[in-house]
């Protein structure tokens, strides 16, 4: 369920062929809002009886609280533990344990910062097993996703990312109210069962996909040198200290304060009735409690006053990236530094592939993309490779500066773009083709840029963009003194 730091395409689909289809588009489009505040997108897709849900939450890493980070990946798992009614056999009695199991934790913690005795902390953690023990006698595990499942339900699963949160799933239309139900459960008073036992999963997907991974601790550590106070520096999965300390109470402030309707959206697209969305809609959400809008980031990431560097020692491939600090989304730029990203490293065609994979070769693969590692504020336009056997890690960053340079000096061709913006629109359109890209992509765009319509008008910006736009934007941001390097070296190979 975790859409952690990866090496992806990072922007979204961006839009359709042209103004024409959006206006089409638009006659199957119904949206409203409720009066606390709760936006619903309603697709009409009658190409078969099905539809799917999808919630998205404008909340990710970079909302969390300083000593919670993870915290959002965390209330996502807690999300498919099902509500009061859901999931238990005895509520009030799993509730009674559950507050005396949080506080035992709480408890421990707090005598372990304060170096407390051994006996002391032992005591305290056994009380604490006593009462998750008593509050899983009443639990009956994965009710929420068997109730789903049995309804025909498929494709149930979640992300958190650096920007924000999202939950999706598929019924037959007939099912919808079904949807509403149990959305409205898991979201208007959700129950935190399986607390601890969930961040030991989230702690064990730490290791596995940073701790254990080098290109994990790679970005991991690039993200945190790269940034020197905006939380786009801290791992979406969160610092392990981090998910040690988060409590029940700490992930219920959480919630209590960004799971509010205003910071919700909710997109369905498939074969439904827009009116009956709308009564479904304002039966089961309509009495769930406005609130106050949540607080934005006021982190000011400050400016870069030197290439910055660092290496890890490990037995393990050699790795390169770079990262230039770029702009948002929603910065006049952000379409030429992403056609730029495109016609270095997309497809077979790239600039960096032919040079770095196929001619030379240098590297088993190599990556430009922009958007790193989120969007909405601004981020890092990023280089990647894994070099070939033997090929020495200065080597991949030569060629690399070079190809850049190559673009700072105005060497890209009118076919390359043209090609690149091909490519976009070829990619919008088999992602438009189902209802999850289109719920998906409507919801977010309206989420974090004000209107469903963003997530197609993009494409106009992309077409827009010129061939001295490109190497302006080359010139202005992927400049020495803007970046950061880092390389895995191999221990051995360091040694010898």
């Amino acid at each position: 369920m975790f859409a952690g730091i990866a090496l992806l395409a990072i922007m979204a689909l961006g839009a359709m062929a042209n103004a024409q289809d959006i206006d089409a588009l638009a006659e199957r489009v119904t949206e409203f809002t409720l009066d606390n505040g709760l936006h619903v997108i309603v697709i009409e897709r009658p190409v078969a009886p099905i539809a799917t849900f999808v919630t998205f939450v404008n909340v990710g890493g970079a909302d969390e609280p300083v000593n919670n980070t993870g915290v959002a990946h965390i209330f996502e798992h807690m999300a498919f533990k099902g509500s009061r009614t859901i999931g238990t056999s005895d509520w009030q009695a799993e509730l009674a344990a559950l507050d005396k199991m949080d506080a035992a934790y709480t408890a421990w913690l707090e005598a372990g910062y304060n170096d407390a005795p051994a006996a002391e902390l032992n005591a305290l953690w056994q009380e604490f097993e006593h009462w998750q023990e008593q509050a899983g006698l009443h639990i009956q595990s994965e009710e929420f996703s068997q109730i789903i499942e049995r309804e025909g339900g498929v494709g149930l699963n979640a992300f958190t990312s650096a920007d924000g949160t999202g939950y999706f799933y598929s019924l037959p239309q007939n099912k919808a109210e079904l949807w509403f139900y149990l959305e409205s459960e898991r979201f208007r008073d959700p129950v935190f069962r399986e607390f601890y036992v969930e961040k030991d999963v989230i702690m064990e997907e730490r290791r596995m996909r940073t701790d254990s991974n080098p290109q994990g601790r790679l970005l991991e550590e690039f993200l945190s040198v790269a940034y020197s106070a905006h939380p786009y520096r801290n791992p979406v999965v969160g610092w392990a200290s981090d998910i040690q300390a988060t409590t029940i109470a700490d992930t219920r402030r959480f919630f209590e304060t960004y799971y509010v309707p205003s910071n919700m959206t909710v997109a369905i697209a498939g074969d439904v009735d827009p009116d009956e969305m709308r009564r479904l809609a304002e039966q089961y959400f309509g009495d769930m409690p406005a609130a106050s809008h949540p607080p934005s980031v006021k982190t000011v990431e400050p400016p870069q006053r030197g290439e910055r560097r660092f290496v890890i020692e490990d037995q393990s491939q050699p790795l390169f990236i770079a990262g230039y600090k770029t702009v948002a989304a929603d910065h006049p730029d952000a379409a030429a530094l992403e056609m730029l990203s495109q016609i270095l490293s997309a497809g077979r065609t790239s600039r960096l592939y032919r040079r770095m994979v196929q001619d030379e070769p240098l590297a088993l693969g190599v990556q430009a993309l922009t958007g790193f590692p989120g969007s909405r504020f601004p981020s890092l336009f990023v280089t990647f490779a894994v070099p070939n056997m033997g090929v020495p890690l200065v080597e991949i960053e030569r060629v690399l500066e070079e190809e850049i340079d190559k673009a700072k000096a105005g060497d890209i061709t009118q076919q390359e773009l043209d090609r690149a913006v091909t490519n976009a629109r070829a990619g919008v359109v088999r992602g438009l083709n189902s209802n999850m890209g289109l719920a998906l992509n409507l919801a977010q765009a309206h989420a974090q840029h004000g209107s469903w319509r963003e997530a197609f008008t993009y494409l106009d910006d992309l077409e827009e963009v010129t061939l001295s736009d490109l190497q302006r934007v080359a010139r202005d941001y992927l400049i020495k003194s803007n970046r950061t390097v880092g390389v895995v070296t191999n221990v051995a190979a360091t040694g010898s």
